[in-house]
Parts: structure tokens; C-alpha cells; sequence
């Protein structure tokens, strides 16, 4: 496994931020999540006067071998079409990114097409990076989906992916995914990291009804069996990673690693990318002071998911998407949290007696 040098911040300057925010013209704590968001991002920046900077959302798309099974609703060519529906500026995290000011990165970990054949020319602010590993990862019933090496690639990538955007001047950065099939290798993920039993960890995708819930389920279940018979370090978290992790997965765990290396704002997204950022502080836990998970979306177990690791979503929409969607609707509020702190007046400077 690479290694990743992430300090947790130095919580030193912490009454310092608790004093400039109690102090604001206004009551206490009465402006409830955007104080903590605000200590937050001043806690991660080391100042008393946090700022977000050219938000960028990496969406890495892959396939995955499982979904041969029949646990996806949505047919393996998806991936290719919603790439390039990405590309042409059509999706739902086009217009979002539009909105908010967002950059955009698609970046080909493992579709299973050659995009070489031709692609529409992506339209402003969207860019798209060849950085396949495979076509499509292997089937986890019967198997690892992926070797340590491709593993190691996957990481990297999601690493350069990170890299470049620091280097281009983000400071807050998003992560999405696109993959028919991942929701499932993020039930096994999550399953197996929390303990919390399997049946509680499979939902609907991208729409299933009961029967093939129960079918989705089933195969997992025997894929969980097939797995600790199989592998002699079936408890090794990167050995986890690595028998049902999707290529788009891993390189999201690389990007949020390195984020936090660099001391970026990670938005989290929902169910498949909170399963990533799971992984990531099982890794390297100091990652998740760098976190701010973004929604509770609407796959089963999501709650459960986010319980288990301490998380507080900022919204409840009812989102399952992806693609970073959810991160990205509520980066507004992390905005409004840093404007606080930065555009308020304190009482003394403006000369108004504390009324609390």
C-alpha cells in the first residue's frame, strides 16, 4: 500500500477561531452548522480567515465485473453513454457544476470501451482523462475484482487526479463516481468494515424492486462466503479493498487521501463515495478530519453507513444519483459557513452591545 503523510490539523488554533465566531454579531451558536463548518474550515486551513477556491468535482467512472450477476438494473453501456452525455454538458452533475461554480474532471479508470474511437469535445470546464486500467474489474463471486498492482494504479491515479487540482488552484475539492455495479462492491465495503449485517447494507441501486433485492443480496452474501474461504487475509483492510473495490472507487480513496495530504476541504458525496471515504480513514483516520459529508441519500443503509463513521450530513434530500451531486448542493452552505466568519462584524467592531 502507498503511504500518505496526513497530519491531523493542529487544534491549537482552535479557541482562537471558537472566540472570533462567539463573538460575531449575533447570539451564541445561533447560527447552529455554519459555526462548526466555519471552525471547520479554519481548523483545516490554519486560519482565522478560511477561504474556498476554484471547487472541483472529480467524477471517476469504471465498470464492474459483478454486475454479470444481474445486480444492476442499469445495463454496462451506461457508463460509456453518460461519459460522453457528461462530456456534452447534459448530466445531472453538469448543471450542478454550472450552478456552484465547479470544475469538472472525468476521468476513464475502467470503462469498458475505448474512447479512442472518438469522443465529443467536452464543453467548458469539463476535461476528461484517460487513465484506464482495465476494462472493467473481475467478478467478485468468484475472485479478487482487481491485483495489488492495479490496485496501487487505481490509487495513483486518483493521487494525480488531486495533485493536479491543488496545483491548479483548488483548495475544496468533490469526488463522484460512475459505474453500473458499484453500489454493490459499496454494501460489501461497508458490510464488512462496520460489521453491520449484509441484509441491512443491500438496497435498490439505481431502482430495484424486492425480488431483485433479495437476488442482489443473495449473490453478495455468497461472494462474502467465497471471499473469507479464499483469501488468507481476509480481515487486512486492503485486501478488502481490493477483492470487491470497483477501479472508480479506489481512485476516489486516492484522491481523498491525497487531498487531505495537501490539507484540502473534501465534500463527500453519498452511499457509494461515503463507502470510499470509509475505507480511506481505515487506512489513514486523520483523513476524516478533512471531511465534510455532504448528504444522507436515499440507498439503504446510507444512515447506517454515516452513523458508523461519526458523520453529520449537511442535507437529507432524498438524493441517490452520484456522480458527486449531492457534495456539490451542498457546497453552498460550506460557502455560507466561510462567508460568516469572514463578511460578519464582531460586536466591538461594530460597535453593538452583546445582547445575549
Amino acid at each position: 500500500m502507498l503511504k500518505f503523510n496526513i497530519v491531523a490539523p493542529d487544534r491549537a488554533i482552535v479557541p482562537a477561531l471558537r472566540e472570533k465566531i462567539d463573538n460575531l454579531t449575533k447570539p451564541k451558536g445561533s447560527l447552529g452548522r455554519l459555526e462548526s463548518l466555519a471552525l471547520q474550515a479554519g481548523l483545516i486551513q490554519q486560519s482565522l480567515t478560511p477561504c474556498l477556491y476554484n471547487p472541483v468535482n472529480i467524477l471517476f467512472a469504471a465498470d464492474h465485473g459483478i454486475i454479470e450477476e444481474g445486480v444492476s438494473l442499469s445495463p454496462k453501456e451506461v457508463t460509456r453513454q453518460q461519459v460522453e452525455n457528461f462530456l456534452r454538458g447534459h448530466g445531472g452533475v453538469n448543471f450542478l457544476c454550472r450552478q456552484h461554480g465547479f470544475s469538472l474532471k472525468v476521468v476513464d479508470v475502467g470503462v469498458d470501451w475505448d474512447f479512442r474511437r472518438g469522443l465529443s469535445a467536452p464543453e467548458p470546464g469539463v476535461v476528461f482523462y484517460d487513465r484506464k486500467v482495465r476494462k472493467d474489474t473481475s467478478n467478485f463471486l468468484h475472485g479478487a475484482a482487481m491485483s495489488g498492482t492495479e490496485l496501487k494504479k487505481c490509487l495513483l491515479v486518483g493521487m494525480e487526479m488531486a495533485e493536479m487540482s491543488r496545483r491548479a488552484g483548488s483548495n475544496v475539492v468533490s469526488f463522484g463516481e460512475l459505474g453500473m455495479g458499484n453500489t454493490s462492491a459499496s454494501s460489501v465495503w461497508m458490510h464488512l468494515f462496520t460489521g453491520i449485517p449484509l441484509v441491512e447494507c443491500v438496497g435498490a441501486g439505481s431502482g430495484f424492486n424486492s425480488e431483485q433485492i433479495r437476488h442482489k443480496y443473495e449473490v453478495l452474501d455468497a461472494a462474502v462466503r467465497n471471499f473469507k474461504v479464499k483469501s488468507p487475509s481476509a480481515g487486512d483492510t486492503e485486501e478488502i479493498i481490493r477483492w470487491f473495490g470497483g477501479f472508480e472507487m479506489v481512485a476516489a480513496i486516492g484522491g481523498m487521501l491525497k487531498a487531505a495530504e495537501l490539507k484540502m476541504i473534501i465534500l463527500v458525496d453519498g452511499f457509494i463515495m461515503t463507502a470510499c471515504a470509509l475505507a480511506a480513514a481505515r487506512l489513514c483516520p486523520a483523513v476524516k478530519e478533512y471531511m465534510v459529508f455532504g448528504h444522507c441519500g436515499d440507498e439503504s443503509g446510507h444512515r447506517k453507513m454515516l452513523e458508523a463513521i461519526g458523520a453529520e450530513p449537511l442535507l437529507n434530500l432524498g438524493l441517490r444519483l452520484g456522480e458527486g451531486s449531492g457534495a456539490i448542493c451542498a457546497y453552498p452552505i460550506l460557502d455560507s459557513a466561510v462567508r460568516m466568519i469572514n463578511e460578519m462584524e464582531t460586536f466591538r467592531g461594530a460597535s453593538v452591545t452583546k445582547y445575549f
